[in-house]
């Protein structure tokens, strides 16, 4: 036995492994270093990262509130939408009817006016007719009495005679105008 020690005295030491000392010093400070990790380091890192899921936790939960009441807002903006449509179509109707019911009125008084322009035309054709009537009776018995004075040879110079010829020729004439037209 002595030997075998003297043997591995003789034998170089082995740089790759740590002797006994070192291992225990090296094991007591990596206790002391896990001890204060395990104490002070590792539930401040815990609470840091507690912090932070909380954190995104509650930024994804605001983002899923405010994608729902984005939806909820283009929900209501379409049903706005809508309701303006439908109140467009309305307002378009009634304007429709309103400019039917205008376009009726305008063809009523343009029908009234045409009427009235018809009878304002009827009446003053009756009226100049009546003018020519009377213009022409009055040329007509001034013809028949110069024609008379001449087939006759006398002079009618005495109105009421000459008023009283000239409205028997003119009922003469009327009666055998009226006798053609009944034949």
């Amino acid at each position: 036995m002595l030997s075998t020690i003297l043997v591995a005295a003789a034998e170089p030491e082995n740089p790759q492994i740590p002797k006994l000392p070192d291992i225990l010093w090296s094991s007591v400070v990596f206790a002391i270093l896990l001890v204060f990790f395990w104490i002070k380091v590792l539930p401040n890192l815990k609470k840091s990262l507690d912090a932070r899921t909380e954190a995104i936790e509650g930024r994804l939960e605001a983002a899923e509130q405010a994608q729902a009441e984005a939806a909820a807002k283009t929900a209501n903006i379409e049903v706005e939408q809508a309701s303006a449509r439908a109140e467009a179509a309305t307002i378009r109707e009634a304007a429709r009817a309103d400019g039917a019911a205008i376009l009726a009125e305008m063809k009523e008084q343009a029908a009234t006016e045409s009427a009235r322009l018809v009878a304002t035309a009827k009446a003053q054709i009756e009226a100049e007719r009546q003018a020519a009537l009377v213009s022409l009776r009055a040329e007509v018995g001034s013809l028949a009495i110069d024609l008379e004075s001449t087939v006759v040879g006398t002079s009618l110079q005495n109105d009421k005679i000459a008023a009283g010829v000239v409205d028997q020729f003119l009922a003469d004439l009327e009666a055998s105008d009226k006798a053609g037209k009944n034949n």
